[in-house]
């Protein structure tokens, strides 16, 4: 689903009357008309309103503006139109207090390629700051919780981007548990299963005492872990799109 297959935002259109909507045919912003049958004039009004202000906002790629008028539970549905100018990123760290434990390292995945960035080498506020400019969306797992909040205490920097958080968006679409829980059940593979954020802590330990292959198999992991996060945002999504918009009576 793209965001002019949306209705949601206007006020006065919840589930009901924009499926009511998609069932009149009018499956996108250029088929509404304002006589369209289960809609009053006042909520037509509203809806055409809101397709004239969304539609340069759309054509500029303001995902800012689609993420703060779309319901939180609905923001998944900007992942189809904005999947180019995703950020995928995911952080290790040494414990889960953001006021005392340590970033070890933060991996991110965008326009086709992977960045490690290492405490103590690379791992800096203005790598970060150069590494998420301009992002047009994150995309986490419980990022908005512990990821975000992390990096913005530890390194001073802003992260205010429009956030798809897969673990909300998971629990939708009926999937609980951590990462790894939810990649079993969709069928995810690692090509290290049995490693665990313990282990991401011991691994560095480890490096700090002085072995390199731990750092390499912590980066690897961490890597691993975003790399998965665009594999599970497209069958996450998918499955919302389904059962949104795919999946309706009479089709």
């Amino acid at each position: 689903m793209r965001v002019e297959n949306s209705f949601i935002p206007v006020r006065g259109v919840g589930e009901t009357t924009e499926r009511r909507l998609w069932d009149c045919g009018v499956r996108e912003w250029d088929d509404f008309h304002a006589d369209v049958d289960g809609v009053g004039p006042t909520t037509a009004e509203r809806i055409e309103a809101f397709i004239d202000e969304a539609r340069p906002r759309l054509r500029e790629r303001d995902s800012a503006y689609f993420a703060r008028t779309f319901p939180d539970n609905e923001r998944w549905r900007l992942y189809e139109t904005f999947r180019d100018d995703a950020c995928f990123f995911d952080i290790e760290t040494t414990g889960l207090d953001h006021h005392r434990d340590t970033v070890t390292t933060v991996s991110v995945y965008r326009d086709g390629e992977t960045t490690t960035l290492v405490n103590g080498d690379t791992l800096t506020a203005g790598a970060l700051e150069e590494t998420f400019a301009d992002a047009g969306l994150l995309v986490t797992f419980n990022g908005a919780r512990f990821d975000v909040p992390f990096l913005e205490t530890s390194f001073d920097i802003d992260l205010d981007y429009p956030h798809l958080d897969l673990m909300y968006a998971c629990r939708s679409a009926g999937l609980t548990g951590g990462l790894k829980t939810v990649e079993k059940e969709v069928g995810i593979e690692r090509d290290r299963p049995d490693l665990s954020g313990r282990d991401a802590v011991r691994l560095w330990r480890e490096y700090e005492r002085g072995d390199s292959e731990a750092l390499d198999t912590l980066v690897s992991y961490n890597r691993e872990d975003t790399l998965n996060l665009e594999s599970l945002a497209e069958q996450v999504t998918t499955r919302l799109d389904e059962r949104a918009f795919g999946a309706r009576p009479g089709e």
